[in-house]
């Protein structure tokens, strides 16, 4: 088999370096440049076998370059590089018929085996003539899914896949993920964004509703199931039988509209507890997309408060800044009702809070009155650790024996362990700040983490 040629397209000279010499050490030859014209020249004479290159050369975007190289070679696959790692950017790559798009930073082998897929596809993994013009000017502020993790590239590349087709899509997450941000963001960027977006809420909604909404009664018509709709349907799980009996019929029947359902509880236990139709179940999950939930998404707390900051001031609030304690706080919170409760947040103490800075004091405020109204009026820590207590404990304590001394030892460790790791992730890991923070000796704390087993790391 001849050698390969790659062509390397990148302005970062110590990227395009290790990019470079990794792809000539998996036996490819390589080209490299930062100049979008030379790679241009080089598509148009027909030299090359893959192209991989970065979304920027120099002040060029490579989208205004795509079309041109898909029309003299509509079989080169491109894979496409950036560092702006958004939706926009993940969904502008798709639709100007790139193979694929890497987000920045990656591993390096993920780039190899990217190269060597292309190229042993025999066509590109889109039909350019599938393509559309880039999202219009401005689509960013429509576009309301914030976030540069790794879990979110996930998101973000299933999305620029499928937005494009009419396959029917699953989306699972808790409840406050943005699973329908993300139904929405299929839609909008996809063609069939001029069509309507249906949205029901399911776990809301009584049954007769839904049935009547979705498929009309003798005095009102249903939904319009045309070729440019999208029907959203939230929280699917909690679907009558009788509705569900009638969506199986009319997706089988093949009524046109593209089909987004949504579930905060995963559909296959429903069916294998006999409440969802297994049926529906498969017609359901062609697509899956998971929405992480936000305590696997913590280096997007940051960009996300400062969304919701934005947001809250095109609302007519005060513009606030958040300090550097305050953000650090929200970061290792875990937060239990997800960007929804963030969101939440922010928008009170923007509209409440009497300075221009949010501080620490305000978070921990907020987080605490929020746990004390979710726990009743007259919780508090103790009574909380007291029903806990009742739950795990109380049938030890009525055993009765001699085991008095290995249940408080037990207690003690399963109380400690939690709050050194809470202490630790607040200090990123300091053993010096987070003795300080517990009021205990380095020495101390070290000695305490080696008793419970808390490993170095």
């Amino acid at each position: 088999m001849s050698e390969k040629t790659v062509l390397l397209a990148e302005d970062d000279a110590s990227i395009r370096l290790i990019v470079n010499q990794t792809l000539v050490t998996a036996g490819y030859a390589v080209r490299a440049t930062s100049s979008p014209e030379a790679l241009e020249r080089w598509v148009r004479n027909g030299e090359g076998d893959v192209v991989v290159t970065d979304v920027y050369l120099t002040d060029t975007p490579i989208f205004e370059l795509l079309p041109s190289f898909k029309l003299v070679r509509p079989e080169l696959p491109i894979i496409v590089m950036s560092g702006q790692n958004t939706i926009l950017t993940a969904a502008s790559a798709a639709q100007h018929g790139a193979y694929d798009y890497l987000p920045k930073p990656f591993d390096i082998d993920q780039l190899t085996d990217l190269v060597g897929r292309a190229l042993n596809d025999a066509k590109p993994a889109q039909s350019p003539a599938a393509k559309k013009a880039s999202p219009p000017d401005g689509a960013g502020a429509a576009v309301p899914l914030v976030g540069r993790s790794p879990v979110m590239q996930d998101v973000y590349r299933i999305i620029s896949r499928v937005m494009n087709t009419d396959l029917t899509v699953l989306i699972e997450g808790e409840s406050g993920t943005g699973k329908e941000l993300a139904a929405r963001a299929i839609h909008d960027l996809g063609e069939s964004k001029t069509g309507p977006f249906h949205s029901l809420d399911l776990a809301t909604s009584a049954p007769q509703d839904v049935s009547a909404e979705l498929f009309g009664t003798e005095d009102a018509p249903g939904i319009a199931f045309d070729r440019q709709a999208t029907i959203y349907l939230d929280e699917v799980g909690d679907l009558s039988q009788e509705a569900q009996t009638q969506l199986v019929k009319l997706m089988r029947e093949d009524g046109g509209a593209r089909i987004i359902a949504s579930t905060r509880q995963p559909l296959s236990a429903l069916v294998e507890a006999g409440e969802f139709r297994e049926d529906l179940y498969y017609r359901m999950n062609v697509v899956r997309i998971e929405m992480p939930p936000l305590r696997r998404r913590k280096d997007d707390i940051p960009e996300l408060v400062k969304a919701f900051l934005i947001r809250a001031e095109s609302r007519g609030l005060a513009q606030k800044q958040v300090a550097k304690q305050a953000m650090d706080l929200m970061t290792a919170y875990d937060w239990p009702g997800n960007v929804r409760e963030l969101e939440n947040l922010i928008f009170r103490l923007a509209a409440l809070s009497p300075d221009a800075t949010i501080t620490q004091r305000d978070i921990e405020r907020e987080l605490r009155a929020e746990s004390l109204k979710e726990q009743g009026p007259e919780a508090s820590l103790e009574s909380e650790i007291e029903t806990l207590l009742h739950r795990y404990v109380m049938a030890d304590l009525l055993k009765g024996g001699d085991d008095g001394d290995k249940i408080y030892q037990s207690v003690l460790e399963q109380v400690e362990r939690p709050l050194i790791k809470l202490a630790l992730s607040v200090t990123s890991g300091n053993k010096l700040r987070t003795a300080a923070l517990l009021g205990v000796n380095r020495n101390t704390l070290r000695a305490r983490m080696g008793v419970l087993g808390m490993t170095e790391d």
